[in-house]
């Protein structure tokens, strides 16, 4: 699990890094907002986000990752929607949604 307990953005300049595969930010409870060009990231697969209870929403271009195979998500205690684009996520094989109490 990633320790970044102070972190509020993930800074722009990840879109370069065009073969990430995965994204943990998991612990990461005091991210603002997660980044709109998350969907610049097209070989991205596994999206961890476990504890980030600051965070509200997702964005809706994450339904542009066509590789994402998995996303995390756990106690997002504010979280109350899901971006309709999440169903254009075609590899998509696991949605795990725990303690999500607004969704």
């Amino acid at each position: 699990m990633s320790i970044c307990l102070d972190m509020k953005e993930l800074s722009t300049s990840i879109d370069k890094l065009n073969v990430l595969l995965e994204l943990n930010l998991s612990g990461c409870s005091s991210l603002q907002e997660f980044p709109t060009f998350i969907g610049q990231l097209n070989a991205f697969q596994e999206l961890d986000l476990l504890e980030c209870s600051s965070l509200q929403k997702l964005p809706t271009s994450i339904g542009q990752l066509s590789a994402l195979r998995n996303i995390h998500l756990r106690n997002w205690l504010s979280l109350q929607e899901l971006p309709t684009s999440i169903g254009q996520l075609s590899a998509l094989q696991n949605l795990h949604l725990f303690w999500c109490s607004k969704l």
